[in-house]
């Protein structure tokens, strides 16, 4: 995923988190921060948010079931991932998995996992604690390695 395929995502689905949380262009205009006519423009498919647009849509409405259903349970993890190359920072423990990741590799405790939704990837220490994420299996794969042989 790359910014431009996260834009057109959530312009797809911008008309239904405003009817889900029940808001009126004007208010979810207000919201966002654009023009009703703009907001107006996106939901007809003519115009387009930008990068920082679907960043705040997301952000602000992340446990939107609409946000969920499209990106998972860690919309925040996708936006760092999409926005840096080498996403490393320590973020707060995960729940390990359970509703929107499948296992790839499991060594020492240290997991590989999938999300189902976004393709992503994120490597994960032995309390489920987020080591890194990207959408380059090869790149989890070569740190997990490093990972296990500094270990040993």
């Amino acid at each position: 995923m790359d910014k431009k395929e996260f834009i057109k995502l959530v312009n797809a689905k911008i008309k239904l988190i405003r009817i889900e949380n029940d808001l009126s262009q004007d208010k979810m205009s207000e919201i966002i921060g654009l023009s009703k006519k703009t907001l107006v423009e996106i939901e007809k498919g003519r115009s387009t948010l930008t990068w920082a647009g679907a960043v705040c849509v997301a952000t602000l409405f992340e446990h939107s079931e609409i946000i969920q259903m499209t990106f998972g349970d860690a919309v925040n993890e996708i936006i760092k991932t999409v926005a840096f190359t080498h996403y490393t920072n320590s973020p707060p423990k995960t729940l390990g998995g359970k509703v929107w990741w499948r296992q790839i590799r499991e060594l020492n405790g240290y997991k590989i996992q999938q999300n189902v939704l976004s393709q992503h990837y994120r490597m994960l220490d032995k309390e489920n604690g987020r080591i890194c994420s990207s959408f380059e299996l090869d790149e989890i794969e070569k740190r997990f390695t490093e990972l296990i042989k500094s270990l040993e």
